[in-house]
């Protein structure tokens, strides 16, 4: 690390501290307020006892700990700023519950809810406040010539020239592309026409670095067949300090998005085709536990109705509970009203035949085995008002694609590709798109593309729009079986 990364480090490092200590006495002023205590005089003049001071100490640690653990002090010239205030968040959060459980063991009178929010916002606050400071400041800096960090690009590929071009496109990384190295290669041609500069072949790369400035070495070579060549390069640079980057790719996978992760000082890198927005699925979460727990507290009535009419009008229990295929395969029992007869399940192999649906469900017109109050929970949908209580639970989401049942996963061989099987890599919901696009009217390989077009393009707003195209749909009743 440079001398004065070092510092500007060191330096950040006491001013998020000095920022604690503030926010820390600036939240205990509203309680010295309110009992009538409050002179700005007497309050510096207050005797701090050795074991509150200890404690106060212990706390400055932890919260250096936490901003280390959560990356805060290292680079993030190559993150976005979405990405670190999420990781501030994280950090401040944590410490404030550090603090509030320290306040129940130890007693401290000063910390109590007020304290606790007004602490957490001011931390919280602030500190995102200077980095976003620091973030323009050297983003404007860099597109003025300052901070700058020579990169060197190892392949002359389409990947490699893209790359380039993404990162000349964001002058506030602060990145000075001083050329391009490569071998004689049949698309070199093709390269020297683009107008960037290659200024050494790879044989000569080790003397090149040794005698110009570059800060990163960003590797874009096939790493199959470039495995001892690049390992070669690496080496090199590791010597003379100086920063490997390496862009993967080295599986041809269509949809998966890459992830870089650290594990006890080793570096993996993930392949996730299914929604990596943390922040998005915790608010989604959010949203379940909220919106169902008010749905069930609101629909009780409804729901309470419906058990006794169910218990009077067909013999039998009032729910249907059944095993289906959850998140990634895993199981749990669903809870519907029941809608047919008790050994409807029996009587499936007696019309099986009748089968009108295409793919592995079974769906039929005028179903012998359902009741006549069935017919109407059903088409109503008040049959699938107890899986609140599964999403609640976690078992599934408001909204997803519908759990199937364990007859209709046994069948998915018959008539499905492993590619649909990525329907499992979300949890299952209770409404989802198809659901809003015709119901059980659609055919099943419909099915399958409307929930694999849910999961690639899935945000909050897809979420809600399904949400609130569902209550009209369940009005009209079309579609419903």
């Amino acid at each position: 690390m440079r001398i004065g990364r070092r510092v500007f480090t060191e330096g950040f490092k006491v001013f998020d501290l000095l920022l604690m200590v503030v926010a820390f006495v600036v939240s205990t002023l509203p309680l010295y307020h309110r009992v009538g205590r409050f002179r700005l005089a007497e309050f510096f003049e207050l005797r701090v006892k050795l074991g509150n001071l200890v404690l106060f100490l212990s706390f400055l640690l932890i919260w250096h700990i936490l901003f280390n653990v959560f990356g805060l002090y290292g680079s993030k010239r190559l993150s976005s700023r979405w990405e670190e205030i999420w990781d501030i968040t994280r950090a401040t959060t944590l410490g404030t519950v550090v603090i509030a459980v320290s306040a129940l063991v130890f007693r401290i009178w000063v910390v109590n809810r007020v304290f606790l929010v007004l602490f957490w916002v001011l931390t919280t606050s602030t500190v995102i406040l200077s980095r976003m400071l620091i973030r323009a400041s050297l983003a404007y800096a860099r597109r003025h010539g300052k901070n700058l960090r020579n990169m060197l690009v190892i392949g002359t590929n389409s990947r490699a020239v893209a790359l380039v071009e993404r990162i000349q496109r964001k002058p506030e990384l602060g990145y000075r592309i001083v050329g391009f190295a490569d071998e004689e290669w049949p698309g070199l041609e093709h390269f020297k026409k683009t107008g960037h500069q290659l200024v050494c072949d790879l044989e000569n790369l080790p003397s090149y670095v040794r005698r110009s400035v570059v800060d990163e070495v960003v590797l874009v070579l096939p790493i199959r067949s470039f495995h001892t060549l690049a390992s070669q390069i690496a080496s090199a640079c590791e010597q003379q300090g100086i920063i490997v980057r390496f862009l993967p790719n080295i599986f041809d996978l269509k949809e998966a998005r890459q992830r870089a992760d650290e594990f006890d000082g080793d570096a993996l890198i993930s392949h996730e085709s299914t929604v990596t927005d943390a922040w998005g699925l915790a608010i989604k979460r959010m949203l379940d536990i909220v919106v169902s727990a008010a749905a069930i507290i609101f629909l009780s009535p409804v729901m309470v109705l419906t058990a006794i009419l169910v218990k009077l009008t067909a013999p039998g229990p009032v729910f249907f509970v059944q095993k289906r295929m959850g998140f990634n395969k895993r199981m749990f029992h669903i809870y519907k009203f029941r809608t047919m007869v008790v050994d409807a399940e029996k009587r499936l192999k007696d019309i099986e035949h009748q089968n009108e649906a295409s793919g592995p469900v079974f769906k039929i017109k005028n179903d012998p085995r359902i009741t006549p109050l069935g017919s109407f929970l059903r088409k109503t949908s008040i049959d699938e008002l107890p899986q609140l209580f599964n999403v609640l639970k976690g078992d599934m989401s408001l909204v997803g694609p519908r759990p199937l049942q364990l007859r209709d996963y046994e069948l998915f061989d018959t008539f499905c590709q492993d590619w649909q099987r990525r329907r499992f890599s979300v949890r299952p919901g209770i409404t989802c798109l198809w659901q809003i696009k015709g119901r059980s009217s659609i055919p099943f390989e419909k099915w399958m593309e409307l929930d694999l077009q849910y999961i690639r393009t899935w945000s909050l707003w897809l979420d809600l729009e399904i949400l609130a195209k569902t209550v009209p749909a369940v009005f009209k009743g079309s579609g419903a079986a």
